[in-house]
């Protein structure tokens, strides 16, 4: 078994608010650690983020898309750290994906540590 830390980046998301943007998508045959998501707001002023993830794993249990946070505010200029301390796993096919109240205005840098 492999373990690769990676940091995947995308500026000024979304690319039209109110549709949220993939971020990550876990690759086949692989489960994934997010050990930290941090969003920074690029705009003039404050806006509200959100952040889902959609899991399509099939298992004994329902995995349905759900919000890690919902319409967060970030300040202007400032960045807003998820997840820290508290890791999420997601296995193969499940998607992170970003949306913003204004579009175009957030960045994100997301640190994960895959296992193939």
């Amino acid at each position: 078994m492999a373990n690769v830390f990676k940091v995947k980046t995308n500026g000024s998301m979304p690319s039209s608010s109110g549709t949220p943007l993939t971020l990550y998508t876990v690759p086949s045959s692989t489960t994934t650690v997010v050990i930290g998501l941090i969003l920074c707001n690029i705009h003039t002023t404050g806006v509200t983020a959100s952040v889902q993830l959609v899991s399509d794993t099939s298992d004994t249990e329902t995995n349905e898309t759900v919000f890690l946070a919902k319409d967060v505010s970030v300040p202007v200029g400032s960045p807003l750290e998820l997840l820290s301390g508290g890791k999420v796993v997601v296995k193969a096919t499940d998607v992170i994906k970003i949306d913003c109240s204004v579009a175009g205005k957030i960045d994100a840098c997301l640190s994960i540590l895959e296992i193939t």
